[in-house]
């Protein structure tokens, strides 16, 4: 009992891996062929960094606020990947068809839209690498790896936690149908100002940064800030130890909140049979 068990526990999780390579390679592979949104992803993201960095400049802000600049705008590749692959994903799947296929499968859609999500990594990362090096090479940003490894670890506990936030989204998103659309485009500018993406977040005051801290991005980025940044602790909201300590357990509570909304997503739309209607 205790072997079959074990084997089918292995097959389980095989098949959730294999999912996710499923389902992030067609993105890998499509940004590879379509060239064009290698100019429209990391070109053009580039001119509103430019703009904070020019405004900074012109009303004669510390160096440092440059640096913060060019980070925040870097990290807004990742919000938007949320905001648009993850979060809509399911409403857009549903209006092409291909909701009652990821139903149907036999993997579940937590191995579906991680999947999707690693998938858009790729692009997003190429363009976050874009920013970065253009604010070393265009603005002369200098950045400090000192904390390389707290570094690396501050940013894939933030990633966990926004990327469980996405998937949570995505069972809302499902729900709402249409609304989906407008609530992406809704939640897009006021996140810019809540998590503090081109300045710091503690000039929003105590409150309203606590507030704005239940948005994993919020804290991510001002750790990453603080640890890139020789002068970065000054201008931070909390301590970076702290700060990774709650982003661990955001992490926690929406990746197991994403767990149960989409099994109830995908237990409703089985027993129901009306989810992956193509209603409006």
């Amino acid at each position: 009992m205790l072997g079959r068990e074990r084997a089918e526990v292995n097959r389980g999780v095989e098949l959730f891996l294999r999912t996710i390579v499923a389902r992030a390679y067609p993105r890998v592979i499509g940004a590879n062929r379509e060239k064009s949104w290698i100019f429209f992803e990391t070109l053009l993201p580039l001119l509103s960094v430019a703009a904070y960095v020019f405004f900074y400049r012109a009303i004669q802000a510390p160096e440092e606020y440059i640096g913060l600049v060019v980070v925040g705008g870097a990290m807004t590749a990742y919000w938007l990947n949320v905001l648009w692959s993850m979060s809509a994903q399911l409403y857009w799947d549903k209006d092409a068809g291909n909701l009652t296929l990821y139903i149907a499968a036999p993997s579940s859609l937590m191995a579906i839209l991680l999947g999707m999500a690693v998938g858009g990594l790729f692009m997003t990362t190429t363009r976050a690498v874009a920013i970065i090096a253009a604010g070393w090479l265009l603005f002369g940003v200098q950045f400090s790896l000192q904390y390389w490894a707290l570094l690396l670890l501050t940013f894939i506990i933030t990633m966990a936690a926004l990327y469980g936030l996405g998937m949570v989204f995505a069972s809302v998103f499902l729900l709402w149908g249409r609304e989906a659309w407008h609530i992406s485009n809704l939640l897009q500018e006021p996140i810019y100002l809540a998590s503090g993406f081109y300045f710091p977040v503690k000039a929003l005051g105590f409150w309203v940064a606590s507030a704005a801290s239940l948005i994993p991005l919020t804290l991510g980025l001002d750790a990453m800030r603080q640890l890139l940044f020789p002068t970065g602790p000054t201008l931070g909201f909390l301590d970076v130890q702290l700060e990774i300590g709650i982003l661990v357990g955001l992490a926690l509570i929406f990746v197991t909140a994403s767990k149960f909304a989409l099994d109830y997503m995908e237990g409703r739309a089985k027993q129901e049979g009306r989810l992956t209607e193509r209603r409006r």
